[in-house]
């Protein structure tokens, strides 16, 4: 490989790359913005029934004049929270819509503001109850607020929510026990005992965090990896599917390693084009796969929608198959109708102007053939070998001497029974290769 195609090759790699991280970073926002609508709605629930609750009990309870508007505030800041993360999600959403990145910073903001909303609870409950808010359940928000930040896969967010809460967290309990009048009494230990309790409780978050990181990390890798390997697969399957047909790429990508061919009986077309030497002559290597294509294309979908596929291209021609590697129990008719499609379908291609005037031959013959991956371990192809194959080409190279387009063996007219198709016997045809002749009937 020479130093110019390394770099094609590695630029290609690199941009394949880029569009993956791209990917993972989209489906990453979309659960972002389901996370931050969910937190609104769990705000708002919250909101909701703490409205309720404070209204019905806290009249009764004998913090209540010593402080009477801390729940009003609570009540405020957990509408300002649920606003904020409806605000984050409406801005996701609009981010996805445009197909535009988040900016890094933001990310930053949403978890600091997060992370800060157990600490306002704390610390306004502490205007009432003192030190003792530092154990009431909003202390335990620090660690859900951590576990949902792995949901943006990032482990420096990750890292940063936990030092913030860790932080936060040390720093009011030194507050609350230096400026507070319960804490002496407190189970009748000193202020630096009480300090160090929450000191390793402060440690606790900041693990949490830590852990945390290093789980997302460890995930986005492995999420990373997963989502390569499909593109990978989703490439190979569509640089595979416009050499084989979708049948067959289907039944390869999910057939056993196995040597073994698999006997099924099949129809066998063979179609040639006339005069291609000819054409070629005349004509640049461009104009040439041009003019192949423009038949090919229409040809190919007639096969392919009459449960038919394309074995081979063999310059001027192909190799079809109807039988294999799947059979609707009409491989015949199928075969016939395809063959009759082309025919029609090239004759007003001609007389639209869209092709060169252009004469083919078809041959059909039906019977047992073996079908399967066959190869070595470095290059494998679905194939199908047997006589049915031979006779076939045989027969469409009849075409020629009878000067027709459209010939069939025995053996395919009496696959087709009574369906009303018109059929002319030739009789019976010596064919190269055989001892017996063949009885051939023309079609067109």
């Amino acid at each position: 490989m020479t130093n110019e195609e390394q770099v094609t090759t590695s630029s290609m790699a690199v941009t394949e790359q880029e569009k993956i991280a791209k990917s993972v970073e989209f489906e990453i926002l979309k659960v972002e913005s389901l996370r931050a609508l969910i937190f609104a709605i769990v705000i708002t629930i919250l909101t909701i029934a703490y409205f309720i609750v404070s209204y019905i009990y806290l009249s009764n309870v004998k913090y209540g004049d010593k402080l009477p508007i801390p729940h009003l505030i609570i009540e405020l800041l957990l509408i300002v929270f649920s606003g904020f993360e409806l605000l984050i999600w409406y801005f996701i959403n609009q981010c996805l819509d445009k197909r535009k990145s988040v900016p890094t910073i933001l990310r930053y903001i949403v978890a600091f503001v997060e992370i800060s909303m157990p600490t306002l609870f704390i610390f306004i409950i502490s205007q009432v109850v003192s030190i003792h808010a530092l154990y009431l359940p909003p202390v335990f928000l620090y660690f859900i607020i951590i576990a949902l930040s792995a949901l943006s896969l990032n482990f420096a967010v990750c890292i940063f929510t936990g030092v913030i809460a860790a932080l936060e967290y040390i720093l009011l309990a030194w507050y609350l026990i230096n400026f507070t009048e319960t804490h002496e009494n407190f189970y009748n230990l000193p202020p630096i005992s009480i300090f160090i309790v929450h000191i390793v409780k402060s440690s606790m978050i900041l693990t949490t965090g830590i852990i945390t990181g290093i789980v997302t990390n460890k995930l986005k890798k492995v999420f990373l990896k997963s989502f390569q390997s499909i593109s990978e697969k989703n490439h190979i399957m569509s640089m595979f599917g416009q050499h084989v047909s979708p049948a067959v790429m289907e039944k390869l990508l999910h057939q056993k390693n196995s040597t073994e061919g698999e006997v099924q009986n099949v129809c066998v077309m063979f179609l040639d084009i006339r005069n291609f030497t000819t054409f070629s002559e005349s004509r640049t290597p461009q104009e040439v796969v041009a003019y192949l294509n423009s038949l090919f294309d229409f040809m190919i979908e007639i096969v392919n929608r009459n449960h038919g596929i394309i074995n081979k291209f063999l310059g001027d021609g192909f190799m079809a198959v109807f039988g294999a590697p799947f059979s609707n129990g009409f491989d015949a008719r199928n075969a016939v109708n395809a063959s009759k499609e082309i025919l029609q379908k090239l004759k007003e291609e001609i007389e639209a102007g869209n092709i060169l005037p252009t004469r083919v031959g078809i041959g059909l013959h039906t019977g047992k053939a073996v079908t399967g991956n066959i190869g070595s371990s470095q290059r494998k192809e679905y194939t199908i070998i047997g006589d049915v194959v031979n006779l076939a080409s045989r027969i469409e190279s009849l075409n020629k001497q009878f000067n027709s387009q459209f010939l069939i063996s025995d053996t395919v007219k009496e696959a087709l029974g009574d369906i009303g198709i018109e059929t002319v016997s030739l009789g019976k045809v010596a064919v190269k290769g055989r001892a017996e002749p063949v009885e051939i009937f023309k079609l067109a």
